[in-house]
């Protein structure tokens, strides 16, 4: 194996990885992770009677600006030119797979962007659905987000 060395680490502390001397690269990042839902929850949710609006459409919208903002989020994130973003939803009994596709010609990945969609996309759902998701206590015995990681990461060299 590699000797692998953290890259943010220095004598002095952290920085912010220089990568100004790296070549121009389109770069394309897939994540994904799921919500696990109580089965009545998945219907309000297909039904559209989720009172505080279209569930899905809301978590795409919160998907998309989570990518925008990961470097405000994610302290040694680089600010990139994102050029595409898609939010797909597959939706089963008893929970919901986000899957989250970003897309930027830059000098630097885009993994955190996809995460971070994905992770945003999925709490918007639970705050959208907590009120049906609730126990006669207030808890949430079988709401969880989980399986959350990076499916695919592609680098294309530009001619």
């Amino acid at each position: 194996m590699e000797d692998k060395k953290l890259t943010h680490l220095t004598t002095s502390g952290v920085h912010m990885v220089e990568v100004g001397d790296k070549p121009e690269v389109r770069r394309t990042a897939i994540a994904r992770g799921r919500i696990t839902l109580q089965n009545d929850t998945i219907k309000f949710i297909e039904k559209g009677e989720v009172k505080k609006g279209n569930v899905l459409t809301t978590a795409q919208i919160a998907a998309i600006q989570a990518v925008k903002n990961t470097p405000q989020m994610i302290p040694l994130c680089h600010t990139i030119p994102i050029s595409g973003v898609e939010v797909e939803f597959k939706v089963t009994d008893n929970h919901i797979e986000a899957l989250v596709s970003v897309s930027s010609t830059g000098k630097t990945g885009v993994e955190m962007e996809a995460i971070t969609g994905v992770s945003v996309g999925l709490l918007t759902i639970w705050d959208m659905v907590k009120s049906v998701e609730k126990d006669e206590h207030g808890q949430y015995p079988s709401t969880s987000i989980s399986d959350i990681e990076v499916i695919k990461k592609e680098k294309i060299e530009l001619d």
